[in-house]
């Protein structure tokens, strides 16, 4: 019996070696689940049996093997490089689109405005033209509204009928800028008219600094240095290129002699300070509604049309019941029309996809092209001085739309 025990004493202490020489080499052959182990019986948040394994599993397919603990943060996997979305590369392209749309209109506009009224012949009414613009406006945005109501004429008359006529205080709000806009429209035929387009331009961009004032004084907003620093630097550009232009236009061009500088610069400073009011006044309606800007645009158009046809009966109604109402009309000055009608309504689609860098940057473009227009198309003359100022100007065009420096933090 004695020997049988010992047998079996040594059976089973061979055993306990050999199990424990066993373990140490898988111990050995793999780390990672003996850490896994220590730091469970130190402590780790135990799940049940099934879920721990099936979660195990699954982060063992994805990540390779690893253990979960509170103390313990898993190691990130690099990243890879991952191409732009399509939605990002639209954006980026809707960005661009916007940057050639707002170009070619702040351009486009001028110079084909100057143009038709520098043609040889019978000269067309600009009263008429400013009314015809806000009547097609008016269709235009009613076309766009129709369209929402998906083509169903009683709705919309029945939408046009509670929102126009049932508030009509909400409306009568909108006879204050329609007047002014209507107002600068008409002005900026008279100046452009009087002045060589690329200094109608850069004088023209005193209306950021109007903007600007009128925001402070009516919405009490707050302007960064860099924002004082750009209108003060627009304010002596334009001054430089006015003293520039003094002494008569620099263009040739068939009526040459009927042209006043004067009377081009204070039509430029009148047209700025109606747009910067009418602007910040616009701005304040829209942010106290919620109405959308198509039918802000039908009842600014509603406005826009009646004062027009009321201006144009005061300015030239003896001459338009003399030689009738689209005298010295030609395909050219339809062209302008339109372009002005359709052309601030397309710029108030894309201007959201606009930052105000984009603006800026467009603006200053527009200088440029402008610029460089003149010289080829109606022989303007660049001296120095001109040229310092149309700098200033462009630079603070620039430097006014731009982010504000975010100054670094100090540790």
């Amino acid at each position: 019996m004695l020997r049988i025990y010992v047998i079996y004493e040594r059976e089973r202490t061979l055993k306990f070696y050999t199990a424990r020489r066993r373990g140490s080499i898988e111990r050995r052959e793999n780390p990672s689940q003996q850490r896994c182990a220590r730091i469970e019986v130190r402590g780790c948040v135990s799940k049940p049996g099934s879920a721990l394994m099936a979660e195990k599993k699954q982060q063992e397919s994805d990540t390779g093997p690893s253990c979960e603990t509170g103390n313990v943060e898993a190691m990130p996997s690099p990243r890879k490089a991952t191409p732009a979305s399509p939605e990002q590369a639209g954006n980026s392209k809707v960005r661009w689109v916007s940057l050639a749309v707002l170009v070619f209109q702040n351009a486009s506009l001028i110079l084909s405005i100057r143009y038709s009224r520098t043609l040889p012949g019978d000269k067309y009414l600009s009263t008429t033209a400013v009314v015809l613009a806000e009547v097609i406006k008016l269709l235009a945005c009613l076309v766009v509204l129709l369209v929402q109501h998906k083509g169903n004429v009683i709705n919309l008359l029945q939408f046009l009928h509670e929102t126009i006529l049932k508030e009509w205080l909400d409306t009568l709000k909108l006879a204050v800028p329609s007047l002014l806009y209507m107002l600068q429209n008409n002005l900026q035929y008279v100046a452009i008219s009087n002045l060589p387009v690329a200094t109608f331009q850069i004088t023209y961009q005193l209306k950021i600094l109007t903007t600007a004032l009128f925001s402070v004084l009516l919405l009490g907003r707050k302007l960064s240095r860099q924002q004082w620093i750009s209108l003060v630097l627009l304010f002596v550009g334009v001054g430089l290129v006015q003293i520039e232009s003094s002494g008569g236009s620099r263009e040739t061009v068939s009526n040459q002699a009927d042209q006043s500088p004067l009377v081009g610069l204070m039509s430029v400073v009148a047209s700025c300070l109606s747009s910067g009011f009418a602007g910040v006044y616009f701005e304040k309606i829209l942010k106290g509604t919620s109405a959308s800007i198509w039918l802000r645009n039908v009842q600014l158009g509603l406005f826009g049309s009646l004062l027009g046809l009321l201006v144009m009966y005061i300015n030239d109604g003896s001459a338009i019941a003399t030689h009738g109402f689209f005298i010295g009309y030609t395909p050219f000055v339809w062209t302008v029309i339109l372009n002005q009608a359709f052309g601030g309504l397309l710029v108030a689609v894309v201007v959201k996809y606009a930052d105000n860098i984009l603006k800026g940057f467009a603006t200053s473009l527009a200088i440029i092209i402008s610029t460089l227009a003149s010289i080829y198309i109606f022989k303007f003359q660049v001296d120095v001085l001109f040229s310092v100022g149309a700098t200033l100007v462009v630079s603070a065009v620039y430097l006014y739309g731009r982010p504000n420096p975010v100054p670094a933090s100090k540790k």
